[in-house]
């Protein structure tokens, strides 16, 4: 389809939304009018308010239109003087995809890549344009792999895909806004309603009557009524596109192959999608493992230490794996890009066109990364912009700190149900005030000893089934909770009195260490084992302490 089919058809698409809202309006206006001429004065003011109320969110819609603009990431713009190879690099990449280069390249956290143009009149004419680069694609693709991505992307201009976006972005807003504006209503409206019957139900039984059952469910039956059609007409929007976002990405990936290479292309999507994966671990597991407890790793470490994960030796086979296994061709009717797995095959199927992808063939497989001046300092700058202000504000630790101390509170908060139910069953010394894990640990094998464990395990969290158990099935129901309760307090009282740590792993979880200088059968290895043989044995019909006893007598 050519460029001007395509923006007629947007335009239409477009207009349907003001031919919805214009006909919504329609209905109340002759409801307004019905109601003026047949309607009783007090009647025909109710039908007048619930008019403008009605008609509010779709006229907040339809002003929309001179508003929307898609939101910018957030993401640190980089001058050609200051990274000129980059530079160098896109422009190059532009002239070959035949259209001018962006106007501005900005660096985000993502593990993604776009474009935009700022046009005019709906998007017909061009405007100043931005290619956004993650930073986590410089860091975890090879440049040949990045040539490919950025040519994807530069295609989107050649094709004039991110004038005509403006239409569309246009459309889609204002479908949605309306929808959750009237949406939005209908909740007020539903609150205010429940709130009223609530009062009426109190008042009720202050006066010794039995309240009415509260139901709200009949509020808000207006703006459900009036959402319907903006609801339908979105689904019906969304599908009408759905062919054309389909032809476009798969006309870029096309043009990516011309210019970078057919190999280099299938393997940057399949690099790109486990990228995408590693990159969500490493920022959960790493990079932001200690917010909770206002902790971050050194500065320019939030993005920059993701090549520490992607490089390590026991991360090799899982990435494999995940560039093997692409994520499952399950196409929705509403995503305007192909599933990789899709795009990935069809590129493979294209004819050899002779740049295989290795050293020898492209010169390219040095890391993306390289294309950076001061990448250490860019990647710090990176967190200046994408950080919310709370997060810089964070204190600043070594990644071996920032370790052990995220695990440590973590292992505190699940020892908690337990060292909880210690102190609610009255025991000597259970739960004093100030005691520290290895205090409570010695209550519980004491209790152990005594055969008064399954106590505390009955004032632990219980599911409703778990609730109407008895006898048996309730100590059945209570042992896994008993048994993972131990092992995290068990940890918890060596890390507090013997010293041990959590150390940093990039290959594995973080294991936790005694400190050397003690026996070599404890000492030696990681505790997490020792810690488990030693509990089991506790939580048994017929408990046992006398191993956990002696491992938490270290290094008394």
């Amino acid at each position: 389809m050519g460029t001007s089919l395509r923006a007629l058809r947007a335009l239409v698409l477009l207009a349907g939304f003001y031919l919805i809202a214009v006909l919504m309006l329609g209905v109340l206006v002759a409801a307004d009018v019905a109601a003026t001429l047949w309607a009783p004065g007090v009647a025909m003011v109710k039908v007048y308010v619930c008019s403008v109320v009605l008609a509010v969110p779709v006229l907040r819609g339809v002003f929309l239109f001179s508003t929307a603009r898609a939101k910018e990431p957030d993401g640190l713009p980089v001058t050609e003087a200051g990274q000129p190879e980059l530079w160098r690099t896109v422009r190059t990449l532009a002239e070959r995809t035949g259209t001018r280069a962006p106007d501005a390249i900005v660096l985000t956290g993502d593990v993604n890549a776009g474009v935009t143009e700022d046009t005019r009149l709906l998007g017909l004419l061009p405007g100043p344009r931005r290619l956004y680069l993650g930073a986590p694609l410089l860091t975890g693709l090879t440049e040949a792999q990045l040539h490919a991505v950025i040519a994807h992307e530069l295609a989107h201009y050649g094709n004039t895909d991110t004038r005509l976006a403006g239409i569309a972005l246009r459309g889609r807003a204002g479908v949605l806004r309306t929808v959750e504006t009237l949406r939005e209503r209908e909740e007020e409206r539903i609150a205010e309603e429940r709130a009223v019957q609530e009062k009426a139900a109190e008042e009720a039984v202050r006066k010794g009557r039995k309240p009415k059952k509260i139901d709200a469910g009949r509020a808000g039956a207006g703006y459900r009524l009036m959402v319907k059609p903006f609801l339908a007409y979105g689904a019906f929007y969304l599908r009408a596109t759905h062919s054309t976002g389909w032809q476009q990405e798969l006309a870029a990936d096309r043009l990516a192959a011309r210019v970078a290479g057919r190999d280099a292309t299938a393997s940057a999507l399949r690099e790109t999608a486990a990228l995408d994966a590693a990159h969500d671990f490493y920022m959960s597991r790493y990079a932001i493992t200690g917010v909770d407890i206002g902790l971050l790793p050194p500065r320019g470490e939030v993005f920059g230490g993701l090549h520490r994960l992607l490089t390590a030796p026991g991360r090799q086979e899982g990435l494999a794996g995940l560039r093997d296994e692409l994520p499952p061709a399950e196409p929705s009717p509403y995503d305007t890009h192909p599933p990789v797995a899709v795009r990935v095959e069809l590129i493979e199927a294209l004819p050899d066109d002779g740049r295989a992808l290795d050293s020898r063939a492209l010169g390219d497989a040095r890391p993306a990364l390289g294309l950076l001046r001061d990448r250490e300092r860019v990647m710090a700058d990176l967190e200046g912009a994408v950080l919310t202000p709370k997060a810089r504000a964070m204190a600043r630790v070594d990644w071996h700190e920032l370790i052990h101390r995220s695990v440590h509170a973590r292992t505190e908060e699940a020892a908690e149900p337990l060292r909880t139910a210690l102190g609610a069953t009255g025991a000597t010394g259970a739960r004093a005030t100030g005691a520290d894990a290895l205090a409570d640990l010695s209550v519980l094998l004491d209790l152990a000893d005594a055969g008064r464990l399954w106590e505390v395990a009955d004032h632990l969290p219980k599911s409703p089934e778990a609730a109407r158990a008895g006898g048996r099935a309730a100590r059945e129901f209570a042992r896994p909770a008993l048994y993972a309760g131990l092992r995290e307090l068990t940890e918890l009282a060596l890390a507090e009195s013997a010293g041990a740590r959590w150390e940093l792993s990039w290959s594995g979880p973080p294991e936790l260490r005694l400190p050397d200088g003690g026996p070599t059968d404890v000492t030696a290895e990681p505790l997490a084992g020792i810690v488990a043989d030693a509990v089991r044995p506790v939580v048994e019909d017929e408990p046992d302490t006398r191993r956990l006893r002696e491992l938490i007598a270290y290094p008394s």
